[in-house]
């Protein structure tokens, strides 16, 4: 294992300093309380740290506030060259031509330069900013400095596939049916069987059509053994994290590991059966409230299918398996039943409002399909035994809406297994979405229910432009929430429910994952009113490589398990991540003067010092 030598400019005065001067305290009291003087400190997330049960109550001697305009000690593990290079490409980006016109750019450039010319220009510039290196081998430098400085890394392999014309058109289909657009669907929120509609316009979407508020990436690909290199990549990636740092994450992405298409159409499954229990809910009468306080009568459910002409022993099956006890289930038990697949037939059945009649909600749920959903499992628990050997922890990366119910569903029965006595597996959840809510506190009941540790990375999302502008021109109700400031809402609603979560059952784990300084904030004023230290390594923060030091360097020197997104691979190869996320954070980093002003404010304050040649030590 490897360990880090400390830090010698991190000192009690140093994060003394980071600490708000309105608030004085002494030396001991800050180090006891952070935890930075730790045996380890390149253990910022240590897993034999994490403390089980509700935490103590808080005390106002032991709260910490950090001052994240403090640029010495934030920008101590960068030289000054980083730092004019962060000026450089922050101030480029905040230009619309160098976001919207990315592609051409960059073609440009390659045929100016020549791809070795361009490359080098790259590394001195955007891929230096934003990505770690090329390899595994390369990237430990900066992994390394990063945990001297008390910051983990997640790594992520950014190599991103294009697709073709036939793959798009067969994109286009499910994205379709998954998302229910059928002009005959819309009756009283039961999502019926929707038939491929060639009656609208066939909308050409971007030919890498990737995504994600954590580097995900969208594979289509029909290839088996495509999957099966896929799975080499993220176990590389796996042993990469474990051999650099002892606390580390390995981000994986779903449509990787199986095809996505499958994806689609388990999607459309998953949320066809929830509407389904809440057109049964309608029917009792049980309507209005949150979605778990919604419970159907079993008697009545029997009763209300046979009628639609259903053949199933609903009642036995519930009561046999256990579930409504009290003679009610709630969308959990209801859930359940997607399980016993052998009785698919007679049991999982929902109204066709075209044809009129039940039909069989699995009734093109083949052989293959049920292989295929076997095979991804399989990889994700050959990657989820990797990492436990390793000592890694798995972040599976939040994708578009129309894959996002079969990946949670499928991350959830991965948690089950692994996340018993330590969180080994993180869902993503993104706040963006006007059901986020919803989807974090129904998935934080089940782990209570079940008995296992709920671990999520709460993000506000990527896909805000690309899925409100395909909501507007195909005419379906819009996912993504109003507007920015209901989105912070959102992410804080969600939040403040997982910290009560661990604060008094002591049965969760969260990644805040987020630029937002505000939102940073927020999170330590609660984490100080429920009493929860940084040491108990339950409440993670975390930010893209190359983005917000002045973040993530305070809060890690402060004793703070804080961890930076680290992507890493060929620059030509990763240059289709470069342009998502220009795209994705056009926004931010437009708006991302406050960060420059602090760059510049350190490299002043190193002129006027005498520091202008200052190297990190470590």
């Amino acid at each position: 294992m490897l360990h880090v030598r400390t830090v010698p400019s991190v000192t009690r005065t140093g994060v003394k300093r980071l600490l708000c001067p309105r608030r004085p305290r002494s030396s001991s009291s800050v180090v006891s309380d952070a935890g930075t003087e730790r045996a380890e400190p390149d253990c910022p997330g240590q897993w034999g740290q994490d403390k089980h049960g509700p935490s103590s109550a808080p005390d106002p001697d032991n709260e910490i506030h950090i001052d994240f305009e403090q640029t010495q000690e934030a920008y101590r593990s960068k030289d000054s060259i980083q730092l004019l290079r962060s000026l450089v490409v922050f101030k480029l980006c905040s230009y619309d031509v160098m976001v919207h016109k990315n592609k051409e750019i960059t073609a440009l450039g390659k045929r100016l330069l020549g791809q070795r010319a361009f490359n080098q220009v790259m590394k001195m510039t955007f891929y230096g900013q934003f990505v770690a290196g090329e390899d595994h081998v390369a990237i430990k430098p900066l992994i390394q400095k990063n945990q001297a400085y008390g910051v983990g890394s997640v790594l992520d392999y950014s190599v991103e596939e294009d697709i073709g014309p036939e793959e798009t058109e067969l994109k286009e289909h499910f994205i379709h049916v998954a998302l229910g657009e059928d002009e005959s669907n819309h009756d009283a929120n039961v999502c019926v069987s929707p038939g491929h509609d060639r009656r609208g316009k066939q909308h050409q979407e971007h030919a890498n059509f990737h995504g994600g508020a954590s580097g995900t990436a969208t594979y289509f690909h029909a290839d088996e053994s495509k999957c099966d290199r896929h799975v080499s990549t993220f176990m590389k990636c796996i042993k990469a994290s474990g051999a650099t740092s002892s606390d580390g994450f390995s981000a994986i992405k779903m449509t990787a590991l199986g095809r996505p298409q499958f994806l689609l159409e388990f999607s459309e499954v998953l949320v066809k059966w929830q509407r389904f229990f809440n057109f049964l809910a309608l029917k009792q009468g049980k309507v209005g409230g949150a979605a778990l306080e919604r419970r159907v009568d079993l008697t009545q459910l029997q009763e209300q299918l046979t009628g639609l002409g259903a053949s199933g022993d609903y009642h036995g099956w519930f009561t046999e398996n256990n579930k409504g006890s009290c003679g009610t289930i709630d969308v959990l038990d209801w859930s359940c039943l997607l399980d016993d697949r052998e009785r698919s037939a007679e049991l999982l059945v929902v109204p066709n409002v075209q044809l009129g009649k039940l039909e069989p909600l699995l009734k093109d749920f083949t052989d293959e399909d049920e292989q295929q959903l076997q095979r991804i499992l399989q990889r994700v628990d050959e990657l989820a035994k990797c990492a436990v050997e390793n000592g890694v922890r798995l972040m599976v990366d939040a994708e578009q809406t129309y894959f996002q119910p079969a990946i949670s569903r499928l991350t959830l029965q991965m948690q089950k297994i692994y996340n018993k006595e330590t969180p080994v597996i993180f869902n993503t959840y993104q706040c963006y979405l006007k059901d986020a809510f919803t989807n974090v506190s129904t998935d934080v009941h089940l782990s209570r229910r079940e008995g296992w540790r709920f671990a999520a990375k709460l993000v506000r999302g990527a896909y805000m432009y690309q899925e409100r502008e395909r909501a507007k021109e195909r005419g379906y109700d819009d996912p993504i929430n109003p507007d920015y400031e209901s989105t912070n809402e959102m992410y804080h609603r969600c939040l403040d429910f997982v910290l009560d979560e661990i604060a008094q059952n002591g049965n969760a784990t969260v990644m805040v994952a987020s630029h937002n300084e505000d939102t940073v904030k927020h999170t330590l004023r609660r984490m100080n009113e429920l009493g929860l230290t940084p040491r108990e390594n339950r409440v993670y923060f975390g930010q893209l490589l190359g983005m917000c030091d002045q973040i993530s360097f305070p809060l890690g020197q402060a004793g703070f398990p804080v961890y930076k997104y680290v992507p890493y691979g060929p620059v030509d190869e990763v240059m289709p991540y470069l342009t998502r996320r220009a795209q994705e954070n056009r926004g931010f980093m437009q708006g991302a003067q406050k960060e420059r002003e602090l760059l510049w404010k350190e490299l002043k304050r190193r002129v006027c010092s005498g520091e202008l040649l200052h190297r990190p030590a470590f």
